[in-house]
């Protein structure tokens, strides 16, 4: 079994560096041509299944990806979607609040969640779909937050790994899994 794990395409607030949880944002039309150039890397990785996030920018990556490699079905998972930033919400990545608050996995962005509240769900998910789609190949399609905590399940990370962890937009891992 094998998981493909890739971020949503580019969005106005990607190109802004603007912080971007849980506000629906679309596609550029790069962010569009990067999904349909990661469904041309992908076609022949014989991908079974896509769990997205239910978010419109990670679907729509979702689509234009199944459109490209023929897959009829999206599943989606709400324990996908970004996790919730609360205050910083749309403030300038570089932010020193967001930034200190990043470093503190276990600390809730004030009104939002922790990383640890994400990785609770992202692995319960992963396990999951581990149990469903045994022996078959599995392409999730998320947001960053949500990439580097699934990095996390599959790698091991020390804090500063995991804080400067980014996935780039339609950036791809891929995860064998030994079960």
């Amino acid at each position: 079994m094998r998981f493909f794990v890739t971020r949503h395409g580019e969005t106005d607030w990607n190109v802004l560096d603007k912080v971007c949880g849980r506000t629906e944002a679309e596609l550029t039309d790069n962010g569009r041509r990067q999904a349909a150039e990661l469904a041309d890397r992908l076609a022949d990785k014989n991908i079974d299944v896509i769990v997205s996030s239910p978010m419109k920018r990670a679907y729509e990556t979702s689509r234009i990806i199944a459109e490209r490699c023929g897959i009829a079905d999206i599943e989606t998972d709400d324990r996908l979607i970004e996790q919730d930033y609360g205050i910083y919400e749309g403030v300038d990545r570089r932010d020193q609040g967001f930034l200190g608050n990043k470093r503190n996995f276990a600390f809730r962005y004030p009104n939002g969640e922790s990383m640890m509240q994400v990785a609770y769900r992202t692995y319960g998910l992963l396990e999951e779909l581990r149990k469903r789609y045994c022996g078959r190949n599995v392409l999730i399609v998320c947001h960053g937050g949500v990439c580097r905590v699934i990095n996390t399940y599959f790698r091991d990370m020390t804090n500063e790994e995991f804080f400067n962890y980014s996935l780039e937009n339609c950036g791809v891992e891929e995860y064998d899994v030994r079960d």
